[in-house]
């Protein structure tokens, strides 16, 4: 069986739109332009980790898997610094008040991540462990 690479260069754009909001002027940035290769005015490598098999495979069976770019502070023009397929690792970019910027994921890249998954297998679930008897409990006394 042929090794499934783990890392796929991405290059793209982030584009600005002006959007008005309750009367004030501010502008909506996206991901554009999302291609495999080092041709666009970003490029990003998207690595792939064992860790993270659940959360690929979690994003792969949802109704449109995406893709999330970090890009800098929440406020000011992006500067895109990462990108990952796992909506946990964007979850924790986001609570550290990092902009994420999200694009559907290319078929191409959806077929990818299914072979490394299938490469490497799919997580263990996380079941419920056995606690030792009486863990938890408060112990009586004796008197």
């Amino acid at each position: 069986m042929a090794t499934i690479s783990s890392t796929r260069p991405l290059s793209f754009e982030i584009v600005g739109e002006p959007l008005t909001i309750k009367g004030f002027a501010t502008t909506r940035w996206r991901i554009a332009n999302l291609a495999p290769g080092d041709a666009g005015p970003c490029r990003l490598d998207l690595q792939l980790y064992m860790t993270e098999r659940a959360a690929y495979r979690f994003n792969l069976t949802s109704r449109t898997p995406r893709l999330f770019v970090r890009a800098g502070e929440a406020d000011g023009t992006p500067r895109p610094d990462a990108i990952t397929a796992s909506q946990e690792v964007a979850a924790g970019w986001l609570d550290g008040e990092h902009r994420v910027l999200e694009i559907d994921m290319p078929l191409a890249l959806q077929a990818w991540l299914e072979a490394y998954l299938a490469h490497h297998g799919e997580a263990p679930e996380e079941g419920r462990k056995k606690k030792r008897k009486g863990a938890g409990r408060a112990r009586e006394a004796k008197s």
